[in-house]
This record gives structure tokens, sequence and C-alpha cells, in this order.
């Protein structure tokens, strides 16, 4: 095993691929990429992620790696074929031995696996029968590309040296695909949730006045690790104080106070798949007045939001009545007053004010994952809920986030039931 996490059975990747072949253009090809190992500094690098992608489609957790799909190939050995680095003593002792290819077609179910050193000539056997070439480009609504990656250098090798073809996007028939979680998924993100529970249940006893925000962190990312995750899914959030009402605070590196909240935005991955939580907990185990107020605001917002979560649905009639549930809970809190709702902005309504971020997002191989968001909600896409309640004026802001599965009828499934979330609960562990 040459993974941290248990071996995923192939037969997910299969389908995956199968989804995306069906989507195809008649006489098209199809290329995917890894990621780069990328250097920071002298000769040193950052840990190697895998394009999710790339693992979506063949389950591969190696750099160096070409998929090629090409259903309308004239040979049968050439419809599916993985390209991988191959091991050499010098790789063996460095670094470890890479998959072998009878490996790589165990982990993947392609029978076709070749070393690198081959696809130029394969390719220039394949692209000339075919009339589209399908391009991999990451055109995720919050994407930045400021950095040139190996798949937009294999672009352009590949449009200078075939430049009669009509090259077309992956990217849309990706977007919906993996949107929709296969069961296997379903059971992936639930096991990075319950690494999440077991982070989260170590350090609710362990917060106490003086204790900083790193150190929170550390107990956190010692609970991941030894349950076989890679560590945190994301830049973890472990904000004190007023750092609550600062959305994307990640110094964590602030001493926690009596009668201040800790606000901690944190998820575990597990197998390149994101879990999301957010719980906003008391540094001395007791929450005030004022706090439970607030909180208990927060956690009828993310019950009645919930329930809008259903098949049918969409993502502008879903945020259209989110936004009158904050509303609501801030007229009842006296956060805002009914000539505040009057005279708003409909382009920035008055609720936003107090809670100025999503309330949810797509949720799986990327924290933020694909979804089209002009398509209505189907089983088994599965998002996040995370309203918060933001009051720098009074030194603290409450966040509350949880994940959810889409269900074919009724309300949708959380894959953080077992995560306290009660204040009530919250206080008793912290107490305990």
């Amino acid at each position: 095993m040459k993974t941290k996490y248990n071996t995923i059975d192939k037969n997910l990747f299969i389908k995956n691929r199968q989804k995306f072949v069906q989507r195809m253009r008649p006489q098209s090809i199809a290329i995917f990429n890894s990621n780069d190992i990328f250097p920071i500094g002298a000769d040193s690098t950052l840990p190697f992620q895998q394009n999710r992608d790339l693992f979506y489609l063949t389950g591969i957790d190696q750099e160096e790696t070409i998929l090629v799909l090409c259903p309308y190939a004239h040979l049968e050995e050439y419809r599916e074929i993985l390209f991988i680095r191959e091991t050499n003593k010098h790789i063996a002792i460095w670094e470890g031995e890479k998959y072998s290819q009878e490996q790589a077609n165990d982990i993947s179910g392609i029978k076709s696996v070749f070393w690198l050193k081959d696809l130029n000539k394969i390719l220039s056997q394949l692209i000339p029968q075919m009339e589209n070439i399908y391009i991999n480009i990451n055109e995720h609504s919050r994407a930045e590309r400021v950095v040139e990656t190996r798949e937009d250098r294999f672009i352009k090798k590949l449009q200078k040296q075939y430049r009669g073809h009509n090259y077309l996007r992956s990217n849309p028939i990706l977007q919906h695909l993996r949107s929709i979680k296969e069961p296997e998924e379903i059971d992936i993100l639930q096991h990075a949730c319950n690494i999440t529970e077991k982070g989260f249940r170590r350090v609710l006893p362990f917060i106490k006045p003086g204790v900083f925000e790193n150190e929170i962190e550390a107990e956190y990312i010692h609970e991941f690790i030894r349950n076989k995750s890679k560590g945190f899914a994301y830049s973890p959030i472990i904000a004190s104080g007023n750092n609550n009402n600062i959305l994307h605070y990640i110094q964590n590196n602030k001493e926690c106070k009596d009668g201040q909240l800790i606000l901690m935005d944190v998820g575990a991955e597990y197998a390149n798949y994101s879990s999301d939580m957010t719980r906003t907990v008391p540094v001395s185990g007791k929450f005030s007045q004022r706090q439970k107020q607030i909180y208990q605001a927060v956690l009828n917002i993310k019950k009645e939001s919930t329930k809008l979560l259903v098949t049918g649905n969409n993502w502008l009639n879903y945020n259209e009545e989110v936004g009158k549930i904050v509303t609501q809970e801030l007229l009842n809190l006296n956060l805002l007053s009914l000539n505040d709702v009057k005279n708003e902005d409909p382009k920035w309504p008055a609720y936003k004010k107090y809670f100025m971020h999503g309330n949810s997002h797509h949720l799986g191989l990327d924290t933020h994952d694909y979804g089209i968001l002009t398509e209505p909600f189907v089983p088994n896409m599965v998002l996040t809920v995370e309203p918060g309640i933001y009051l720098p004026e009074e030194g603290f802001g409450i966040r509350l986030e949880d994940n959810y599965v889409i269900q074919s009828n009724g309300e949708p499934y959380n894959l953080m039931r077992n995560i306290p979330i009660d204040y009530e609960e919250i206080e008793d562990l912290m107490n305990a």
C-alpha cells in the first residue's frame, strides 16, 4: 500500500469512467494529467496532491500519471489507457518504488497500463483517427489560475502539434458528474466525517483558558493522522475571541481567554475526500446568556435552511429562502429592525451585515467541490450547511456547519449527525 488510506474498490473508478465516456462526442479522445509536485525553495517541495479529476477517474494517487480515454479507437486495448512513471533503482532507493503496471491495473481497473515513455508514440496513432480532443481545465467558479500547471503545459504542446482538431472541454462534464456521488464516495465522505468527530471529541476537554489556538490545531492533526488521514482537508480555522469574526482566519496563534468563544472550522480529509465541520464553543466550558441566545439563533437558521436541501429545489430559490430565515432570526434578536429590512438594498440585503457568506457549497474530492449551480438539487449531491452570525462590536461570532446528502425524498441525511452541536451537550462534554 502506497497511501495511508485503505484501498478503494476499483469499481468506483470504472463506473466514473463509464459515465464520462457516455457524455463524450463521437470520434473523440480525452486526456487527463496528474498535478505537478510544486517547489517551494532550494530542493524543498510541497507534499504531492493528486489532480482531483484524474483521481476521480482512476484512483491513482501518484505524480506523472496520464489517463487517455478513446472509446472510438479501432483497437480495444487503446480505448482506455493509463500511463505511469516507471521505477528504477535510483527512484526506489530515494523515494520508494512507484506503482507497477499490475498495481495500477488493480487500483484503477484499467487493463492497458503503459510507461510514460510510450505516450507520444501511442497518441500519434490515436489522435489522427479522432475529430475531437477533450482537454481538462479547472473552470471552478472560485478557481484562481495564477500558476501554469502540468495540464496547461501539456495542452499547449498538444495544440501546437495537433492544430487541425476540434478541442472540447472536459470540465462541464466533470462538474455535473462529480456533483452527484456514488454510494462508495458517500461511504468515504462518512469516514472523513467520522475522523473529524474523533478530533472534535478529543479537543473539547482540552480547551481551557490559557490554551493557545495552535495547541488546539495540534490536537486535531494528531487525531486525524492517527486515523489514516493525511491531515486537514483545508487550512484549519481555530479562531478565539474577536477572531471569530474573521471568516478565513488561519494564523491560529492567539491565547484563548476566559469568557471568549472559540470558532473551529476544521475537517479531516480521507482518501482525498473532504469533510467540513464548524463548531463554536466556550473557552471556559460555559456559554454566557448572550452567547447562548446567538448560538440558538444560528442553530435555528441551520435547522430551517437544511429543510430546503431537497430534490427539485435549486440554488437561486434556496438562497432566497435562507435569506428570509436569517432575516427573521435577526429581527427576533433586535439586531435588525423592520425599517432596516424595508429599506434594504436587494443586491446586499440587510441581513448581510451579520451573515455575509454563503450558506452551502458542494462537498467531495474538493472542499468547495464541483457542482453546476444552475442545476436543480438531485439525490446524492453532498452539500454543507453553515450559517453564522458575526458581532465584532460584541467581541464574538458564531458559525455552525454540518455536511448533508440530498435524499430522493424528505430532508437530507446528516453525515455529521453524531458530532455534538446543542450547547447543553457541548458544555457537558467540556466539563465532564
